[in-house]
């Protein structure tokens, strides 16, 4: 008499954070498109930071990166999911010289993600201290400009010192965006879901 057995492919907790990094994924293309496109060569200033903010402090390096890596991947694809609609290739690589930085929102979440949990495996982010979440997000913002603007510099043909000092009105956007990141996790906003 033969049984019937079910055999899971995946375990429930995979399963489980790739849902997560899905969401993720989402939620950074949704803040994409909040944002403003300003003239010349300054890249759009919009909310997609806070993606890559979330997904290595609530995912940890591994699925905190497939979120990003799926963000970027939709985009590449042709859905309109970087800032102000964009999507491609062409994009990512010329666009208006930043898909250096959507590159460097994907290594900041693994970066984040690993200094924040220290390890592959996420931990709850309630057992995350705020020092050790700072510590993390302002090297995944590091880890963005010293990608981005390199990227900026070989595409547009600025000066790297020029390339630079148009990015530098963005540190303190982007320190602010950290800190309010830093809170919604510290106020539990996040705990749990």
């Amino acid at each position: 008499m033969a049984t019937e057995q079910s055999v899971d492919l995946v375990d429930d907790e995979t399963v489980g954070l790739f849902t997560k990094a899905v969401l993720l994924a989402a939620l950074t293309a949704a803040l994409a498109q909040i944002s403003i496109p300003l003239p010349g060569p300054l890249v759009p200033f919009s909310l997609q930071p806070f993606g890559m903010f979330f997904a290595g402090l609530l995912l940890g390096p591994l699925w905190g990166g497939v979120a990003l890596l799926l963000y970027l991947l939709v985009g590449i694809a042709g859905a309109p999911v970087f800032s102000n609609g964009n999507a491609g290739i062409g994009y990512v690589i010329a666009g208006q010289g930043s898909g250096g930085f959507l590159v460097g929102f994907l290594v900041g979440a693994v970066v984040a993600g690993a200094i924040a949990h220290r390890s592959v495996a996420p931990k709850p982010v309630a057992a995350l201290s705020a020092p050790v979440q700072v510590v993390a997000l302002t090297a995944a913002v590091v880890v963005v400009y010293a990608i981005g603007i390199p990227w900026m510099w070989f595409v547009t043909g600025l000066p790297l010192t020029r390339a630079a000092a148009v990015m530098a009105p963005y540190i303190p956007l982007d320190l602010l965006k950290l800190g309010i990141a830093v809170a919604v996790v510290q106020g539990g906003y996040l705990n749990g879901r």
